[in-house]
């Protein structure tokens, strides 16, 4: 069980920062506000500064609220029981039914090895000059459109 903190250093966009010891990159905190109780993933350390990505937005978070960090990175269920049920984007079952807690599986996998990558060439023309010209589509590839104040992608 890890210690709980209650002193939020900042709070820029869906990130927060906080001064904590002994946690692990990917890692997830429960964060405990007055709207209730958010999860939160640990996307930056430096020494003892942790910067967290608040999944549920970090509106109503305020510098006093506490965090909770649990030892573990997101980890979802992995079962036969999964067939047919409906879930939300934390794995967990929104058709009333019961939770499946055996078999659960860490979601993130080994980083990709840049010299095994396989070079992408197939290239997606979107007939739109100022995108195939100067930022070239290519198939497979991950695209940064979704971004946000404080997300790493952004500050590149």
């Amino acid at each position: 069980m890890h210690k709980v903190y209650n002193r939020i250093l900042s709070v820029s966009g869906n990130v927060i920062t906080v001064k904590a010891e002994g946690v692990a990159y990917e890692e997830l905190a429960e964060i405990t506000t007055r709207r209730g109780k958010s999860l939160a993933q640990v996307i930056k350390l430096e020494e003892d500064l942790v910067s967290l990505q608040v999944f549920a937005g970090s509106r109503g978070v305020s510098t006093d609220d506490e965090i909770r960090f649990l030892g573990h990175p997101m980890k979802v269920a992995f079962s036969d029981d999964m067939l047919g049920r409906i879930f939300d984007g934390s794995g967990e079952p929104r058709d009333n039914g019961p939770g499946i807690t055996e078999n659960l599986i860490p979601i993130s996998g080994p980083s990709v090895n840049p010299s095994k990558r396989i070079i992408p060439r197939r290239m997606i023309r979107t007939h739109i000059p100022m995108i195939d010209l100067f930022n070239s589509l290519v198939a497979s590839q991950k695209l940064p459109i979704f971004s946000f104040r404080g997300n790493p992608t952004t500050n590149c």
